[in-house]
């Protein structure tokens, strides 16, 4: 009895010590401000970890969050015609969520490589869909947002199961923005990397991102120690705070449980983009 007693002393330390790993945020740490509310849900093709596929309990997961934007990850079927899998004109109805307009890989499906991101919030000028280097297909979506307070770049992502096409992908988003104009930019998704610091895969978004900010654990959802999703903000402070959303549902509607960040894009703009704003006012008039 006492060795099993101190074999479960011993794993609980190492689950508090992975938990608690250099770059994971506390929720200590978040600042209680921000103008918009992100999120991230690898939906898991709405099967449970009960193994039961309940796309309307996953749409109630989305009704949680109550988020302004979301990109939701392995939003359809991996096989046959890949079909999306959600309810859309549900979701709209009770949450107010619209997805972005793409070229999905089938008349039926949702996403791009199973992405889809969905706003309720600001006027959608720009989407590009990327095909992401890397053994695996995957791809990525880069939406250009406008709010009355400013624009805002959104990468949705869903990166690789090996280090290396995942580093591929970072640098791949990393040139796709380079190549634009310069805007508060998110990267979001399950970007598959609970690492921090150089042996992460990340490191390739530094210094333009942060990968070591914001990282809570997300997976697996039941007992969740691994930061595998992400929101990334550029300014390094355009995200004001970040946690998983735990909730009993949460729990068993996917092996993720979603991540829910607010963001500052007001006090950004602002601080650093003031400039540019009146500039395109003086090419308008």
């Amino acid at each position: 009895m006492q060795r099993s007693l101190k074999r479960q002393m011993n794993s609980a330390t190492i689950l508090s010590a992975i938990r608690n790993r250099r770059g994971h945020r506390q929720a200590s740490e978040n600042r209680d401000a921000g103008d918009t509310v992100i999120a991230s849900y690898n939906v898991h093709k709405c099967v449970g970890t009960d193994r039961r596929f309940d796309p309307e309990r996953t749409a109630r997961v989305i009704a949680e969050l109550d988020a302004d934007i979301i990109a939701i990850q392995e939003a359809d079927k991996r096989f046959g015609e890949r079909a999306g899998l959600l309810d859309l004109a549900a979701v709209e109805r009770d949450c107010g969520l619209v997805p972005v307009p793409i070229t999905a890989h089938s008349k039926h499906g949702h996403g791009w490589h199973g992405n889809m991101l969905m706003v309720r919030k600001g006027t959608v000028l720009r989407v590009r869909q990327l095909d992401l280097p890397g053994v695996e297909p995957r791809g990525a979506l880069v939406t250009h947002i406008d709010f009355p307070f400013g624009r805002l770049r959104v990468v949705a992502a869903h990166f690789g199961l090996l280090k290396r096409s995942r580093e591929l992908q970072a640098k791949a988003v990393l040139a796709s923005v380079a190549e634009e104009e310069e805007m508060p930019t998110l990267i979001i998704g399950d970007l598959n990397e609970w690492r921090v610091g150089r042996r992460s895969s990340l490191s390739p978004l530094v210094p333009t991102f942060d990968p070591a900010s914001g990282a809570v654990p997300s997976f697996p959802s039941r007992f969740p120690v691994f930061a595998l999703d992400r929101v990334l903000g550029h300014p390094h402070d355009l995200v004001a705070s970040v946690d998983a959303h735990d909730t009993p549902l949460a729990r068993i509607a996917s092996d993720h449980l979603p991540i829910r960040a607010h963001i500052d894009l007001e006090t950004i703009w602002q601080r650093s983009y003031a400039h540019m704003a009146r500039g395109r006012e003086s090419r308008a008039t």
